[in-house]
């Protein structure tokens, strides 16, 4: 048994990881604690403090009592606002923290981008526009080149939480450009698990989404890979070696 553990902020979508563990179909648990959030806005100022390192820091003790083998901070938002490199001194504080491997959701894009080969992306963002450009900035910080940036403009976690297919649908339909290999919607609290093969169906390309990638990302950690076709291209295709 793998057991995997995610700091997640508040609830919104979190029941996306029970049925991406069923989804999975393996020796795999995911065992997730919900952090303080404090406001519910997607301001950067507000968006810093959540990630802060004493929030992070008070659900790493369940997560290790658990047995957890890795650590992501499932929170998109809450880790770019920071910078790339402020990202990584989070994460590395993180690792530090709870004694093993450690990243977060925004790191699990610029990861799950390069493991397709997806070297061009469209952006479907939930956020305000500003906050929408600063995950931009973070991907193109990490070599992807981002061909088209669609922003929502939703302030809350909480309201993006209600929405439904058809929104999620539309909101990656928006995004999409014919030069984008893949497309990106980067908000953990927006469910998408259910909808992959619809998504990339209809696209007719890879789609990567929040929780999803931050699922991934933790398997990779625990150098686990898992073959769920239900999860989408990220898990299916083999690794890109980028040349």
């Amino acid at each position: 048994m793998t057991a995997l553990g995610f700091l997640y902020p508040g609830h919104s979508a979190e029941d996306d990881y029970p049925r991406i563990e069923q989804l999975l179909g393996s020796d795999i648990r995911l065992d997730l604690v919900h952090t303080d959030i404090g406001e519910d806005a997607h301001r950067v100022d507000v968006l810093r403090q959540m990630g802060a390192p004493e929030r992070l820091a008070d659900g790493v003790g369940q997560l290790r009592l658990a047995g957890a083998e890795a650590i992501v901070w499932a929170c998109t938002s809450g880790g770019f606002v920071h910078g790339w490199e402020g990202a990584q001194e989070q994460v590395r504080t993180l690792a530090t923290t709870a004694g093993m491997p450690a990243s977060s959701t925004s790191f699990a894009f610029v990861h799950a981008a390069q493991e397709i080969g997806a070297r061009r992306v469209a952006v479907g963002a939930t956020y305000p526009d500003d906050v929408a450009g600063l995950f931009a900035g973070f991907l193109r910080a990490g070599g992807v080149e981002v061909t088209a940036l669609s922003s929502a403009g939703t302030i809350t976690g909480t309201e993006v939480g209600t929405w439904d297919e058809s929104q999620v649908l539309a909101l990656a339909r928006q995004a999409d450009t014919p030069d984008a290999d893949a497309v990106l919607l980067p908000d953990t609290a927006l469910h998408t698990a259910a909808h992959l093969p619809r998504l990339e169906k209809e696209l007719g390309k890879p789609v990567l989404t929040a929780n999803q990638v931050t699922v991934w990302e933790a398997l990779r950690l625990a150098d686990r890979r898992v073959n769920a076709p239900g999860l989408g291209a990220l898990f299916i295709r083999e690794p890109i070696v980028q040349v």
